[in-house]
């Protein structure tokens, strides 16, 4: 039951990729109407469709309902409005230009931001995965004058300038563009670095 669910889920999150994908092969397998992406139709061979000519603004509309259906789902997992907001405006471009003014130029826009849309979502998404990542809190400490090693607990919101080393007791301090020790000499890079939120000493 479970997996049935994560792979509908991910059926849902490329919708946006779907339907953008879609609309511009739609558009392609109508020449007359939109010459700008002859030369795509013609290289895969979409001239076969020219008997459904007729109903290519029908898909057209159609996929481009996909990908804003699909761009609502990536809005609910990575919360970022951006994308949202271009493939809805995207969207309106397309519509308007079918029922109110048709313009061919408005088409090509809301096709194009579709397609910058969806790319927006698959960085948001990433970036989301990024923030979302469990914080480690265990670094060990390697020591560059005699390579003694201890693993330390690191603080959440608090540097450490200066660390002992134990064994040859040399003060260690953070290297030129690092912001503390464990960002300089530990294996796990500290808190604030880990979930993205810059140098602690910022």
């Amino acid at each position: 039951m479970h997996l049935n669910t994560v792979k509908s889920s991910r059926a849902l999150l490329v919708l946006d990729k779907f339907g953008a994908v879609g609309a511009l092969l739609a558009a392609a397998a109508a020449p007359c109407c939109f010459p700008l992406l002859a030369a795509i139709g013609a290289a895969i061979g979409l001239g076969a469709l020219e008997s459904w000519r007729g109903y290519m603004d029908y898909a057209i509309q159609g996929f481009v309902g996909i990908s804003v259906l699909g761009g609502v789902f990536a809005f609910r997992q990575h919360r970022q409005v951006w994308p949202l907001g271009i493939a809805l405006a995207s969207a309106a471009a397309v519509f308007f230009a079918f029922y109110v003014n048709y313009q061919v130029a408005l088409v090509y826009a809301g096709l194009t931001g579709l397609a910058v849309a969806a790319v927006g979502n698959i960085i948001a998404k990433r970036r989301a995965g990024g923030r979302s990542r469990p914080v480690v809190l265990r670094s060990t400490i390697t020591c560059p004058k005699c390579g003694h090693q201890k693993q330390e607990t690191m603080p959440i919101d608090a540097c450490l300038y200066f660390y002992e080393c134990e064994s040859c007791h040399a003060t260690l301090r953070p290297k030129v563009g690092d912001c503390c020790v464990f960002c300089s000499y530990g294996s796990v890079k500290c808190p604030p670095i880990q979930s993205g939120q810059g140098c602690c000493a910022a």
